[in-house]
């Protein structure tokens, strides 16, 4: 009985552990939403608009 009792201890204090608390997701979309703004201010650049449209043009002119 002891062992049951054991194995079940531990697999619920493995299994509490096993998510992020609120102060954790709060950080994780504070860091996905700072990501999000790098990515969106690289992507609007003019270079990468530029080199992003000659990928494009290059596929669809493939394609045809």
């Amino acid at each position: 009985m002891k062992c049951t009792l054991t194995t079940r201890f531990s697999t619920v204090r493995r299994s509490a552990e096993a998510g992020m608390t609120t102060a954790e997701y709060a950080v994780g979309t504070l860091a996905a939403c700072a990501f999000a703004a790098v990515l969106l201010a690289v992507v609007r650049s003019g270079t990468v608009k530029s080199a992003l449209a000659s990928v494009i043009a290059a596929a669809l002119g493939s394609v045809g």
